[in-house]
């Protein structure tokens, strides 16, 4: 089994990888990666950063393993069904919106990261703006 790898600028985090629960949003998450981008704070769901992959061309993917309120270090994917294509990486108190109002995003992953570090990096995005970040499989 394969897993992730969070780059965010001098950190870097696994993300034990939910094949089981959400194969067809895990299989196209491994047809993108690795993914070169930019983390930003959220601007309606809470304590999260997300990352925009709208110039990624994703098939249609079903609704699998599906929430509107992640944990912390649950990565969603969100393929667009109501709003622009975005992975989301809940650091705190999450509930998944946008303009469109709530969102329900595919849980592909789950961050091995510290509680305390996914809150601050959250804050740092609010407080000085976004942080580069890569994404990639691990062996």
């Amino acid at each position: 089994m394969n897993s992730l790898e969070f780059e965010i600028e001098d950190r870097t985090f696994t993300a034990e990888l939910h094949e089981d629960k959400a194969p067809e949003s895990v299989a196209a998450m491994r047809e993108f990666l690795p993914l070169q981008s930019e983390l930003m704070h959220v601007r309606w769901s809470g304590h999260a950063t997300w990352i925009n992959i709208d110039e990624i061309k994703l098939p249609e993917l079903p609704r699998e393993n599906h929430t509107v309120y992640p944990s912390y270090g649950d990565i969603l994917l969100y393929p667009g069904y109501r709003n622009e294509q975005e992975i989301l990486v809940p650091c705190g108190s999450t509930c998944f919106k946008s303009p469109a109002g709530e969102l329900a995003g595919n849980h592909v992953a789950t961050l091995d990261a510290p509680r305390e570090e996914l809150r601050e990096m959250e804050q740092e995005t609010l407080r000085t703006g976004m942080k580069d970040v890569t994404i990639r499989l691990t062996e």
